[in-house]
């Protein structure tokens, strides 16, 4: 009886000039490569919404928004993952002709149907390993509602906030901003939207 075989894994460097001619952006994990799916006109206008805000309010100071054509690199003790967070804020930018971001503080990701269960899960997990992360920001398109995980001191431990409701500002001082849910899901259509559920596979 003939086993399976395992299928081949690709190198960082052939993953990066693959990408870079690729119409279809690619995720990576140890050497396996996932192509993504598109989103909807309502998980696009929440994460452009972010990036407005964030591009308005750190205008002229050192950390700048990153949008979802950025990968960010995260080097686990095993293995390199690549992903394509939503948007992020980087204070302390890779050379300007890298095709990936090492250094994140603020991560945010849009949870739709069928990205939830990763979402919350495996990226939730590698994002909170990152040296250089004090904010990971969980964004409900279904509701207004966001879950986020913020880095405790100096410590390697997050404690979990929920914020809920169009009313709810949410403060970020480790980049000297405030999040506005009433912005962030401005224009949003809660009825258009189909509701998350974490039961649906990604």
């Amino acid at each position: 009886m003939t086993g399976l075989v395992p299928p081949e894994l690709l190198a960082v460097e052939d993953y990066l000039s693959m990408e870079t001619d690729s119409l279809v952006k690619h995720e990576y994990l140890g050497g396996a490569v996932h192509a993504m799916a598109g989103a909807t006109v309502g998980h696009n206008r929440i994460a452009g919404n972010f990036l407005v805000e964030m591009g308005r309010q750190l205008k002229g100071k050192p950390c700048e928004p990153f949008n979802s054509d950025t990968k960010v690199r995260i080097s686990l003790p095993n293995h390199v993952r690549f992903y394509y967070p939503d948007a992020m804020v980087v204070c302390d930018s890779n050379p300007q002709s890298d095709l990936f971001q090492d250094r994140p503080v603020i991560i945010a990701e849009v949870l739709s149907p069928s990205t939830r269960r990763v979402d919350l899960c495996e990226k939730r997990d590698a994002y909170l390993t990152i040296p250089s992360l004090r904010v990971l920001l969980l964004i409900d398109s279904g509701e207004p509602a966001v879950t986020l995980y913020r880095r405790s001191g100096g410590s390697d431990a997050f404690e979990t906030e929920y914020h809920a409701g169009l009313s709810t500002t949410i403060p970020l001082p480790e980049i000297d901003a405030v999040l506005s849910l009433a912005d962030l899901y401005e224009r949003v259509d809660f009825s258009a939207e189909p509701a998350d559920d974490a039961g649906v596979s990604a």
